[in-house]
């Protein structure tokens, strides 16, 4: 082999090493740009009134007996179509206060993939009757670990720079379907905000903190004290919510509110919520996802008057919302 030859495969293989070497750190660049915009995301199934019944006939406007399809249904979408970081059931799991009840509505829940939470709704909380909020957070927590809070509201932090807060807005002293926030979860409320004002806040309520339509037998009755704390915090608050059976969506300057529908009532749907977060703005997508069960849905329509107030407009059933963050 002559000298010349030689010096020319040694350029050549050095070229070639220096190209696979430029390849792997391209690759281990974009990998971790990938990654890291991964860890600022944050993807929630939101599902709300499911109103689970094992027993009942349907009423004028809630297809019960199709509730436990319904739900089987929206777990199913839910593990095939892509991953979560959680799912969050945002009250009134079952229709009556039935430890049975909700026992079953446990084993419908856990055949999800992903880890998921629930909160309170009215009709899972009896007044005179064996499930009081206690026995509820113990049912959950024996079917669930992630459910082993000491009080019905809590908090958990599910990824780095976000913190879910789940309020119990539901009133246990007397019959009625509004809501309120007592002095003592208020204070706790203000000391879990106080204490994660640099992150991206969920908030998780069955009674409304901001009315998708105006009811006042099912509003929050101290929605404005919960609305002055809200508002002297600068960090994204993404609020998801439920009660009102309707799909709504609207932003308030760094707080963005969601309403969800009921499973069991037009338009028999659920909710999935895509946070994205940077030092300098959080997005917030937000999709309808409604069910498979089509021949449900469409008798679930016929069923009720004002379809076009439970659907929503487009935007608030799918939507973008953009946070920017204050600097001070």
């Amino acid at each position: 082999m002559s000298k010349e030859h030689y010096k020319k495969k040694q350029e050549s293989f050095f070229t070639k090493l220096v190209n696979l070497v430029l390849t792997l750190v391209i690759a281990y660049f974009i990998g971790s740009q990938v990654c890291t915009a991964a860890n600022n995301n944050l993807r929630i199934a939101q599902v709300s009134d499911a109103h689970f019944s094992s027993f009942e006939e349907n009423t004028s406007y809630k297809f019960l007996k199709k509730s436990g399809d319904l739900l089987d249904d929206v777990i199913s979408q839910i593990n095939t179509s892509g991953a979560y970081d959680f799912v969050m059931f945002t009250g009134d799991l079952i229709n009556k206060p039935k430890v049975s009840e909700l026992e079953i509505f446990t084993q419908h829940a856990d055949k999800l993939i992903y880890p998921w939470y629930a909160i309170d709704g009215n009709h899972d909380i009896s007044i005179d009757g064996d499930l009081t909020k206690q026995k509820f957070i113990q049912v959950l927590a024996n079917a669930n670990d992630r459910m082993n809070q000491k009080n019905i509201y809590y908090a958990f932090t599910p990824k780095r720079g976000y913190r879910v807060i789940c309020l119990d807005s539901i009133i246990d002293y007397k019959v009625t379907t509004n809501g309120e926030i007592p002095k003592e979860e208020l204070d706790w409320l203000k000391e879990e905000l106080d204490n994660h004002s640099d992150d991206t806040v969920i908030i998780c309520t069955h009674v409304p903190i901001d009315e998708p339509f105006s009811s006042p037998n099912h509003r929050l009755n101290n929605e404005y004290d919960v609305k002055h704390l809200l508002r002297s915090y600068n960090n994204p608050i993404i609020v998801l919510q439920g009660h009102y059976h309707c799909a709504r969506a609207k932003q308030s300057n760094n707080i963005v509110y969601i309403t969800t529908p009921s499973l069991v009532s037009f338009p028999n749907a659920f909710r999935v919520i895509n946070i994205n977060t940077n030092k300098n703005r959080t997005i917030v997508d937000i999709f309808l996802k409604e069910t498979n069960l089509k021949e449900t849905q469409t008798h679930a329509k016929i069923r009720v008057m004002g379809t076009d107030i439970l659907y929503g407009a487009d935007e608030d059933r799918n939507n973008s919302f953009e946070i920017k963050r204050n600097k001070e």
